[in-house]
């Protein structure tokens, strides 16, 4: 049985949205990082900075969201989610590292410095600069996106979930998306395994 450790509205959705895609029996785990459980013993040796997603799979104990996610797609998907042609699976990669790299980080460190670090580390000053950093990478994904279905090939893959995503934070924060990207998130926010993996996390953090 797969284990989830888990809190609503992060990272660990994605996670959660790939287990339900994949109709994969999990438990999910509520780690209430709100009231610090994150930083419990217990907790820090699943993840070293008592953050989630963690995933224990047998053996397998791993965190990071695009890793497990990747790991999950790659040994249970058989084709889904993950492509089997190299070249195809090589573009899915590549999406994952640009939507991480480039179109989450200034959404998170607009997160940070407006709500996640103590109040005495965060700059208010940053925060017109992650605005600028998030549209300019939106720019740049906009030249490559002519509003197709997918981001590569024909299909769903990890590229498009990790996208949808992203692009929800960033709504949710109030960033404005240009209409083909907006369209593209409003699509596939409404695939059942993501309504699914939102109810599973809830229901989880209240017990």
């Amino acid at each position: 049985m797969i284990t989830l450790y888990s809190f609503p509205q992060s990272r660990s959705l994605r996670v959660a949205w790939v287990l339900e895609e994949l109709g994969l029996e999990y438990q999910c785990q509520h780690v209430a990082l709100d009231k610090g459980e994150g930083q419990t013993v217990e907790h820090l040796a699943r993840h070293p900075d008592g953050k989630v997603p963690v995933i224990e799979d047998g053996d397998v104990h791993l965190f990071e969201s695009a890793t497990i996610c990747r790991y999950l797609a790659e040994t249970y998907g058989d084709g889904t989610l993950l492509p089997s042609d190299p070249a195809a699976r090589a573009q899915v990669d590549q999406w994952l590292s640009f939507i991480v790299t480039e179109i989450e980080q200034p959404l998170w460190n607009q997160a940070k410095h407006k709500f996640a670090l103590p109040a005495d580390k965060r700059v208010p000053a940053i925060l017109p600069v992650c605005a600028w950093e998030f549209q300019r990478a939106i720019s740049a994904l906009a030249r490559r996106y002519n509003g197709q279905e997918y981001l590569v090939g024909n299909t769903f893959t990890l590229a498009d979930l990790f996208l949808t995503h992203t692009l929800s934070w960033a709504a949710s924060m109030k960033h404005r998306l240009p209409e083909p990207l907006f369209a593209y998130r409003e699509r596939h926010v409404k695939r059942p395994a993501m309504a699914k993996a939102v109810a599973r996390e809830k229901a989880a953090a209240e017990g």
